[in-house]
């Protein structure tokens, strides 16, 4: 073979070869550049403070056949102290701290105690338990409506009582009696955490009833009035006036029943606001009021 001819395919194939090298180089570089890119997107597109962690363990609900996920806020000075502090439980923790995995927006839980931390002696742990999505208005109820079917709310808070509150208890520094833990709750949440101070004195003496859900079922008056819960409970009570669907009219009914058991009128406070809507705005607007209220009896 001529060696001109010979040296021109040897350079062709060099060149190949570089060009082969090189956009596998330049894919690689892709495909990280790209990663890194998801990975960037994903951290920005959280609104949680960075005391808010996901809890990678996954809990089965015992009764229910079903995993959830739980959210723990901590104190900003947990990890600078050896202080133990006050747990507040509440539901669709999708909604309470990061906007990314709410439904409608966020409570701000996270950035309102934070600030709160700096203003006052409040310093809570919150757990936040993930919503069951399509199963959430089963779960929060603990009777059966003839619309949304069966009630799965019993085996739910019982999953609170049995499992989470005892997992929280022994992997963080908490004040575990019944005076240092709260529960609280909005729209079926509201529900459900009126069902958990009546069912569970024992555990809960503290409860945030937000834009309850007393239409679900009428069982809730007559198990409020046959269930009546020490008189050093504390109850807050919220609904707003344009929330529609009898809501005023139903919470005015239970905070009247609750005051005719004899219950202390300065443990319970009902805000009905004229401006109050369905929705996190308006919860996340008196959040704060309702924790300072709970814990140190201030509005």
């Amino acid at each position: 073979m001529n060696t001109k001819y010979l040296y021109l395919i040897l350079i062709s194939i060099f060149i190949i070869g570089c060009k082969n090298q090189a956009s596998k180089i330049s894919g690689t570089i892709q495909k990280e550049e790209a990663r890194q890119l998801i990975t960037d997107t994903v951290t920005l597109k959280t609104t949680a403070q960075s005391n808010v962690k996901v809890v990678e363990k996954q809990f089965k609900i015992a009764g229910l056949d079903r995993n959830r996920q739980i959210r723990v806020y901590l104190p900003p000075s947990y990890h600078t102290s050896d202080k133990k502090h006050p747990v507040l439980y509440m539901h669709d923790a999708q909604n309470l701290f990061d906007k990314y995995t709410s439904y409608s927006g966020e409570w701000e839980v996270d950035e309102s105690l934070n600030q709160l931390a700096k203003t006052s002696d409040i310093e809570l742990i919150v757990v936040g338990i993930d919503n069951g999505a399509e199963r959430r208005m089963n779960e929060l109820s603990p009777w059966k409506n003839s619309q949304f079917g069966e009630a799965e709310g019993k085996a739910y808070m019982k999953f609170i009582v049995n499992q989470i509150k005892p997992y929280i208890d022994n992997n963080y520094r908490t004040l575990a009696d019944k005076n240092n833990t709260a529960i609280i709750g909005s729209s079926m949440g509201g529900l459900i955490s009126h069902y958990a101070i009546y069912e569970y004195p024992e555990i809960f003496n503290k409860v945030g009833i937000f834009s309850p859900s007393y239409w679900y079922s009428d069982d809730v008056f007559t198990f409020t009035k046959n269930n009546p819960i020490p008189k050093e409970a504390r109850l807050f009570l919220l609904v707003g006036k344009k929330e529609g669907q009898g809501m005023t009219e139903n919470t005015e009914k239970m905070h009247t029943q609750i005051l005719s058991s004899n219950h202390p009128k300065e443990n319970i406070h009902m805000i009905i606001d004229p401006e109050g809507e369905h929705n996190e705005a308006f919860w996340k607007k008196h959040f704060t009021s309702a924790i300072e209220w709970l814990f140190t009896n201030k509005l």
